[in-house]
């Protein structure tokens, strides 16, 4: 399994809509690929790794796949649509990272 992860630097003056990026870019995004992104999670940074300091990352987004190619493919033809989007629920550039999952749970 793929995870392409979107981190968002809580930089100073970042802006962040949660509601925008849970209710419609991330829906978007999946409903662009497809079928080729079985899910998706959202994550809210809370703090950093000292009690008190800020978390390093306001917003966090994971998407998987099956393949890296099914990922690529899916992905290709609505890049520039996914990117310009991003305006409407942030003021910071999103950093990306593409990694194999290696182990994974889930509590039922």
């Amino acid at each position: 399994m793929i995870d392409v992860s979107i981190f968002y630097p809580n930089e100073a003056g970042c802006s962040f809509d949660f509601d925008y990026y849970c209710k419609n870019h991330m829906p978007m995004v999946r409903e662009k690929m497809a079928g080729a992104c079985s899910h998706f999670t959202v994550e809210k940074g809370l703090g950093g790794g000292t009690p008190g300091s800020p978390p390093a990352y306001v917003a966090i987004g994971h998407l998987f796949f099956e393949s890296l190619g099914g990922f690529l493919a899916a992905f290709g033809p609505h890049a520039r649509a996914i990117a310009a989007d991003v305006p409407n629920y942030t003021n910071v550039k999103p950093i990306v990272q593409i990694s194999d999952v290696l182990v994974g749970a889930v509590q039922q």
